[in-house]
């Protein structure tokens, strides 16, 4: 027979009863009563064409089909059963999992390096391997498991469970030697300075759009790690978040400037699937990334 129309709640009566060999303390087990367990072993009876049980004294005993059939119930119940206490634990000390993360290179000066102290403290054996995934391709990759977590703006991606983590505006970086640096920070100053511009973070490119300033981007760059060297050696400016602004200042020899650029605040967040959001393994890793990374309204991390 096939498995269609087959109800499989008989194979967890079958197993038990095969177990104990006792249709009372069966039914004792399973939480059923006498006639329930009678009940659906007649079912599986005529499903199977087999008496299945027979009568003996104390109880009853299996026959040579109920015990062919037996090894293949445990094994199928023991691998659900499996399964299930999977989803709903996570052991960090143990797990070999490999978690895969959106971030863009920004995200990955500032989430990672404390991410992933955090992961290695907890979790000796996970693995992290980051992405960067073109906007419209997020939710989708969250969807299908193909990513377990995305951080960053993300204003397009809409179809997914999101927390907001801090908000971040944008900042003018210059070398602390800069001819400028020392000037009052207007727009007049603004249009004086030659800038260098990240093509993988546009926004910075409309803002200078918005500004009447494209015509003073002299340099154009796909990643932001060269940002610094770059700044450094010239007399080049850029507009960035204050996030990677301050990583650069952190090591000296730049100067943060805070002009009005007609911009409002943005919140960089936290994107997950709500197919995972009960997934044992996931909800740990954002629960470590909301303690390090989720800040208060003052600003301080939550």
């Amino acid at each position: 027979m096939g498995i269609e129309g087959f109800d499989l709640n008989l194979l967890r009566v079958f197993a038990a009863v095969h177990a104990l060999r006792n249709v009372g303390r069966a039914a004792e087990a399973l939480g059923l009563s006498q006639p329930a367990v009678s009940h659906a072993l007649t079912r599986l009876r005529l499903q199977l064409r087999d008496p299945l049980f027979v009568r003996v004294a104390g109880g009853v005993a299996p026959t040579a089909r109920a015990d062919e059939l037996a090894a293949a119930v445990e094994r199928a119940l023991s691998t659900v059963q499996a399964a299930l206490a999977q989803a709903e634990r996570f052991d960090p000390a143990t797990s070999g999992r490999t978690f895969r993360l959106h971030m863009s290179d920004i995200g990955e000066g500032v989430f990672l390096p404390r991410l992933t102290q955090t992961v290695r403290a907890r979790a000796p054996g996970v693995r992290l391997e980051v992405f960067q995934l073109e906007h419209d391709r997020i939710a989708d990759a969250l969807d299908r498991g193909r990513i377990d977590l995305a951080f960053g703006y993300l204003p397009t991606v809409t179809e997914t469970r999101r927390v907001d983590l801090f908000e971040e505006r944008y900042v003018l970086l210059l070398r602390s030697a800069h001819p400028q640096a020392s000037l009052r920070v207007n727009r007049a100053m603004l249009a004086k300075l030659d800038y260098a511009v990240v093509r993988s973070h546009p926004q910075t490119s409309l803002l200078l759009h918005r500004l009447g300033l494209q015509e003073r981007v002299r340099l154009v760059i796909p990643h932001f790690m060269a940002l610094g060297n770059i700044l450094d050696a010239t007399d080049l400016a850029a507009v960035v978040p204050l996030q990677v602004a301050q990583m650069f200042a952190a090591r000296g020899g730049f100067r943060v400037l805070r002009p009005d650029l007609g911009t409002h605040e943005f919140a960089v967040g936290l994107h997950w699937s709500r197919r995972f959001e009960h997934d044992a393994a996931n909800r740990w890793l954002r629960e470590i990334a909301l303690r390090l990374f989720r800040q208060t309204p003052a600003g301080r991390t939550a």
